[in-house]
């Protein structure tokens, strides 16, 4: 396979930089096997997610805090694992490589997770009355294959959004403008495919079978493996810059054994490169600023610096290179605040579904949609708000902001962080209009409560919404603020505020049910919601997201945007 049109960071090859390459390779011709790529990836992950919290409770045997911890703390994994897939892109092996290494990697997982489900002597085995007595190996072999799974997502998640903004040239202001598009059309390509999941894959679980419902999402998972090595010749490949990690520390390590060092006042004077090009593969020069002066001594030449032939990264380093450390410690604060809201999100695949299951699932008289089903007017909602934004919102934002893209990214992401708190108020209202109802008529013991399922729907739908706004807004953000040789790494980082949203709500979840249960109370979340508060906990988030968003605001003030030294 020919991977050899290396995209160098400034819209060339390495080829000599060759601009009849660079016609023929990237763009949006390039974009769509991307797209496909991630589409089917999608529906893959949604396909065994969306309803996993169900199949833990039926097939395991466990109960609802058991099941949603379960799938949150699996979820949380799904996004820690990036860290390991960004840090081999950047250092070693591409983001191509990394890509195709790792969706092999999720293929096997899913195949894995299928007969699991599906074929005699791996599957759990259930009585008449539907309960079912897994095994110890059985279980083993379920949570074996979906941690596989959560590696290969590892891999795939922060590389693909990076892969394909990397197709456009950021020095041609076409393709540059075309580069915002991409990503509002990404995240429009994860919905088509959680579409899909949410809707015919949930029904196929709870109707024909568990086989077949993680069986197709497998076959949807070597169909993204098939699209994405289709485009491998119109691919552009910004080469690997070497261990990120090893430039933040030689910096750190720098600045201190320099510590009673002075930094010059003439910036000029500080080290850089004589070159045109950064010394960092792949990477363009940074100007240099004076916020965190501290990590400026790395780049401060002394008398016995200049003694030597060969440059000693561990004791002087570029004004590029200090500056990338300066724009990783910016961007952690505004990572911080995505955490509250990714616990927000987390609650569409555990407290909805678990909610849902109490009401009305009929539609007409012997049709029933799953619970886990109602995510599709999430899915829906981002559908509809992606191009409304793009097509609609942009254009009019510009007009009175100015901005060329309507809103700066975070002025997005905030924007985003507001709607979530209303998604709480809507699920709580909901919840109390429930509980309501099942103290009026005494239905503790009921099933399904008369109340149509989809009373939920604005609580999805709001959470869509917010998803357009903040999710979007952190994928430019963490591509552009990144430095050019580290933006799979910040991919990553911005993929663990998910995970570490889905550890806050397991922790939460935990504290409120060992308070709550204490001298034999039901506590909030018990396996009996009519007989709970899950209105309480919804509460709950909806105060912590008005408190994160108001620290958002102080944190937003106060940030300032990458500058790429002009000389390039």
């Amino acid at each position: 396979m020919e991977v050899d049109n290396i995209y160098t960071g400034d819209g060339t090859t390495d080829k000599h930089k060759n601009p009849a390459i660079k016609k023929e390779t990237g763009r949006w011709k390039a974009c769509y096997f991307i797209l496909g790529n991630e589409g089917c990836e999608r529906l893959a992950y949604y396909g065994m997610s969306t309803n996993l919290v169900n199949y833990i409770e039926l097939r395991l045997n466990k109960g609802n805090v058991a099941a949603s911890n379960t799938v949150t703390n699996w979820s949380g994994t799904c996004y820690v694992t990036p860290l390991l897939g960004a840090f081999l892109a950047d250092s070693y092996l591409g983001r191509y490589w990394t890509i195709a290494i790792f969706s092999i990697l999720y293929f096997l997982g899913m195949s894995l997770l299928t007969m699991s489900a599906a074929v005699p002597g791996l599957k759990p085995s259930c009585n008449h009355d539907g309960v079912c007595h897994p095994t110890q190996s059985q279980v083993a072999v379920f949570f074996l294959a979906i941690y596989l799974i959560a590696l290969g997502t590892g891999g795939i998640k922060p590389c693909v959004s990076s892969f394909g903004a990397d197709q456009f040239d950021e020095t041609d202001k076409d393709e540059k403008k075309k580069k915002s598009s991409f990503f509002n059309f990404f995240y429009f390509s994860i919905n088509i495919g959680a579409l899909i999941a949410s809707s015919v894959l949930v029904w196929i679980q709870m109707n024909v079978g568990w086989g077949w419902g993680f069986g197709v999402p497998a076959v949807a998972m070597a169909i993204a493996v098939v699209s994405f090595f289709s485009g491998t010749r119109l691919y552009r490949h910004q080469r690997p810059g070497g261990s990120p990690l090893t430039r933040i520390l030689q910096v750190i390590v720098a600045s201190f054994r320099k510590i009673r060092v002075k930094v010059p006042s003439d910036e000029s004077l500080l080290f850089e490169t004589a070159d045109q090009e950064s010394a960092i593969q792949g990477s363009r020069k940074l100007d240099h600023t004076k916020a965190m002066s501290f990590f400026n001594k790395a780049a401060v030449e002394t008398l016995e610096d200049r003694n030597k032939t060969l440059v000693n990264p561990w004791r002087l380093c570029t004004v590029t290179q200090v500056e990338e450390l300066k724009s990783i410690i910016r961007i952690l604060p505004i990572w911080a605040s995505g955490i509250v809201f990714s616990a927000v999100y987390s609650q569409m695949s555990t407290m909805f579904v678990l909610q849902g299951n109490t009401m009305d699932p009929h539609i007409g008289p012997s049709f029933k949609i799953p619970s886990a089903s109602l995510s599709i007017f999430d899915t829906i909602s981002v559908i509809f708000w992606v191009p409304v934004y793009d097509r609609i919102i942009v254009p009019l934002a510009r007009r009175y902001t100015g901005h060329k893209n309507g809103f700066t990214q975070l002025q997005r992401m905030g924007i985003g962080l507001v709607i979530s708190v209303f998604a709480m108020l809507a699920a709580g209202i909901i919840e109390v209009t429930r509980l309501n109802m099942v103290r009026k008529h005494n239905y503790y013991d009921l099933q399904y409560l008369p109340m149509s399922i989809f009373w939920q729907i604005p609580q999805y739908f709001l959470i869509g919404c917010a998803e357009v706004f903040t999710f979007i807004g952190q994928l430019e953000f963490f591509y552009d603020q990144a430095p050019d040789a580290m933006r799979s790494m910040c991919s990553a980082l911005s993929l663990t505020t998910n995970a570490l949203g889905n550890y806050l709500s397991t922790l939460l979840v935990t504290i409120i049910t060992n308070v709550t249960t204490r001298h034999g109370s039901l506590g909030w979340i018990p396996d009996n919601l009519n007989r709970g508060h899950l209105d309480y906990f919804y509460w709950l988030l909806a105060v912590l997201s008005v408190l994160n968003f108001l620290v958002y605001l102080l944190i937003a003030k106060w940030y300032t945007y990458k500058k790429v030294a002009e000389s390039l």
